[in-house]
């Protein structure tokens, strides 16, 4: 199930839900079409079940980065970059929202558990917002979910339009420093939007 996942990933992202083939992705993982079929129940099954599993991949990693241990600044600084890097070093996951998006969430809006994946990346930034707030550091009447938006916003546009931008002004964005700059750039802008 984990090869099936991890190919079929790939070929969605690629390819998009039209483009991609089960053909391909059974080939891929030494399996049959039949047995695709069996355990995700149609193309659109396994692309859903993509999905959740990129979803849940994000989560599970987030979790365990302990920002309830560091001070509420430094928590939020680790958040930001956490999410660019690993939005910079999963392209997949970028392209299969992109993709999800183009559909307009007509497949997420199917999930039973999409909401429940992503309740702890709510939590994660309503705790390090509010222990921030006590602490006399950042600035009230702000919500999570919007700060939540902008941090992947901030990061999400790197890796969907970094071959557009590269194009258009003439700029690597892949270069170690660039990426090191953005990175730097955006979890300050977060921060400073925060900050009391």
């Amino acid at each position: 199930m984990a090869d099936i996942l991890k190919v079929a990933t790939a070929e969605f992202a690629d390819k998009g839900l039209s483009g991609a083939r089960i053909d391909e992705i059974a080939a891929a993982t030494r399996t049959s079409k039949r047995m695709i079929y069996y355990h995700f129940g149609s193309k659109e099954g396994l692309y859903l079940a993509v999905l959740e599993a990129s979803y849940q991949r994000i989560r599970d990693i987030e979790t365990g980065l302990h920002l309830e241990d560091l001070a509420p600044e430094d928590a939020l600084r680790k958040l930001v970059a956490f999410t660019f890097d690993y939005q910079h070093d999963n392209e997949d996951f970028i392209r299969l929202v992109m993709n999800e998006n183009m559909h307009r969430g007509e497949y997420l809006a199917q999930s039973k558990t999409i909401q429940q994946l992503n309740v702890p990346a709510i939590n994660a930034v309503q705790r390090v917002y509010e222990r921030g707030v006590q602490a006399g550091v950042f600035r009230q009447g702000l919500d999570p979910t919007d700060l939540h938006m902008s941090i992947s916003a901030l990061c999400f546009f790197n890796v969907a339009n970094r071959h557009t931008f590269s194009l258009i002004f003439k700029r690597d964005l892949e270069a170690p420093a660039a990426l090191r700059a953005r990175r730097d750039s955006i979890v300050e802008m977060i921060v400073r939007f925060v900050r009391k």
